[in-house]
């Protein structure tokens, strides 16, 4: 006789958690679905994006990193702070970056140019005037290149760190050459194509930021908000973590603390997260 669904607890432990996983990240008021992962994306599957994408513990920790950086920039942080209720809805708009991230990664290709052009046009509206008067917009390339550079080093560093330090630099440089189709068809100039690119273009593009109370006003909300439910008791060492990633200057910029004695426990916490929800959606990094 057939066994009943979810028969095996184990089984239907970790459906329950890949459903309350997805119901976070999909605003079901808004009739929001995972994203069907496409044979016909920008991207082939098992190509190095889809697989760094795929990680949810180090995109959660690159993301936090990625925005931390991307405020040091003032045209970049003047947008926000101008045109986003970051403040309001903090979660909100990161469940819409990540959201992003995943129909461009994986969705049907029409689906992600489709998103790609909304953005742009969102984009287009975003305009003003620095406290100096230099005027901005979101549309200017070498912002959109800040941008899509502090992501694009930052989802890769933390794939390192906390998945696969050894993954090979041949599949490195390709992840940056994937991505930069993504960057490219937002606007985004100068984009690298390899990780000895990126890391020059991060030195070069460093005379560009600046401190500021604002910037570490918006790192305090991302490192402190604590979202409700289970993910809130975890926030505080992806913290930890997304902190240990930036380069020294951007943590004295930011006013932030190395995360000193609270290291091994981060990488505990995040290694025992990263690994758990690997087996809950039965990825395989090693590949």
């Amino acid at each position: 006789m057939a066994r009943p669904p979810f028969a095996d607890p184990v089984e239907f432990a970790r459906q329950k958690l890949v459903e309350r996983v997805r119901a976070a990240f999909n605003d079901s008021a808004k009739g929001e679905k995972p994203i069907p992962p496409s044979d016909d994306a920008l991207f082939a599957p098992d190509t190095p994006i889809r697989m760094v994408h795929a990680d949810l513990v180090s995109m959660m920790v690159g993301g936090m990193a990625a925005l931390l950086l991307q405020m040091l920039h003032p045209h970049a942080l003047k947008g926000v702070l101008d045109f986003s209720n970051f403040r309001e809805d903090m979660h909100g708009r990161l469940r819409r970056t990540a959201r992003f991230i995943a129909v461009t990664t994986y969705g049907h290709k029409d689906d992600a140019e489709a998103a790609i052009e909304r953005v742009n046009r969102i984009h287009a509206a975003v305009k003003g005037t620095l406290a100096d008067g230099t005027p901005y917009e979101a549309r200017n390339p070498n912002t959109l290149a800040w941008v899509h550079l502090t992501e694009a080093m930052m989802f890769l560093e933390a794939w390192l760190v906390h998945v696969r330090p050894n993954m090979p630099m041949a599949q490195q440089d390709e992840y940056f050459r994937q991505f930069a189709v993504i960057a490219r068809k937002l606007g985004a100039d100068p984009v690298p194509e390899t990780k000895a690119e990126a890391q020059a273009l991060f030195r070069a593009m460093r005379s560009d930021l600046r401190p500021s109370p604002e910037a570490r006003e918006i790192a305090q909300l991302v490192l402190n908000e604590t979202p409700p439910g289970p993910a809130g008791r975890v926030q505080p060492f992806m913290a930890n973590a997304a902190v240990s990633l930036l380069p020294p200057f951007a943590r004295t910029m930011l006013d932030l603390e190395p995360p000193g004695l609270a290291a091994l426990p981060t990488r505990l916490v995040t290694g025992a997260l990263g690994g758990t929800m690997r087996w809950a959606f039965k990825q395989n990094p090693r590949r």
